[in-house]
This record gives structure tokens, C-alpha cells and sequence, in this order.
């Protein structure tokens, strides 16, 4: 397993997820460009786009906020895919961080539920 890198200041990441996390920000979903451009880019706090944490990478990070949110598509469905994202939001719930899932659906016809739901989040 590839070492990971670890300091006071960040999250400890897998730095061979450094190519493929500048990949899927060249190449994100219609529903992670929608929540991108048109509502965590100008966020009150900084958010990250496909951030490695751990040994995953996850679609936005705010560190403010220790929030993680997850936009899951098709493949998130299966059983196997279930029990890996629980496993992973575990992971990172040992980080202290949240984690918030939407669906890619929920996204992109329920795009004001989602902000709402995020906003919630922040208020809490």
C-alpha cells in the first residue's frame, strides 16, 4: 500500500491520487459542474474540487467546514457500492469530517434542495 503523506496541516492523502484527482477536475459530471459553477465555487467558505484524502478522492472538501460532499452516480447503487461508501464516509468520519451524499439526480432536478440541505448543514 503506498505510504501516506501526513502533517499537522493537512489530511493525510495518497500522493499517486494527485494525477487522477487533476483528471476528474478536467473532466467532472454535469451534476458536479452544476454544483460547481453554479453554487460551491462562489460558497462563503473554500471549498476543493476531487480532493485526495486518505486513499480517496473525494468530489469537494471545505477544510473550514469538515465537510465532505459526495455526488454518487449509477455505479453508487449496487450493494458492493453501498458498503464501500459506508466504509469510506467511516474512514473519513474518523478524520472528524461529515460527509453529505447527494444523488446525481438530486443534483441536477432538485438543485435547490441540495443548496437548501447544504446551507442546513452550515447553520448547524
Amino acid at each position: 500500500m503506498p505510504k501516506l503523506n501526513n502533517s499537522d496541516f493537512h489530511l493525510p492523502y495518497n500522493p499517486a491520487l494527485i494525477p487522477r484527482a487533476k483528471d476528474l477536475r478536467r473532466n467532472m459530471t454535469q451534476a458536479e459542474k452544476k454544483l460547481w459553477y453554479q453554487y460551491l465555487r462562489t460558497f462563503k467558505y473554500r471549498v476543493f474540487r476531487q480532493r485526495p484524502i486518505h486513499h480517496f478522492i473525494v468530489d469537494f472538501y471545505c477544510p473550514k467546514l469538515k465537510l465532505v460532499i459526495e455526488i454518487d452516480g449509477d455505479s453508487h447503487f449496487s450493494a458492493n457500492a453501498q458498503a464501500y461508501d459506508q466504509e469510506r464516509s467511516q474512514v473519513l468520519a474518523g478524520y472528524g469530517l461529515q460527509v453529505l451524499r447527494f444523488t446525481n439526480e438530486q443534483v441536477l432536478n432538485s438543485f435547490n434542495e441540495v443548496c437548501e440541505a447544504i446551507e442546513a448543514y452550515v447553520s448547524s
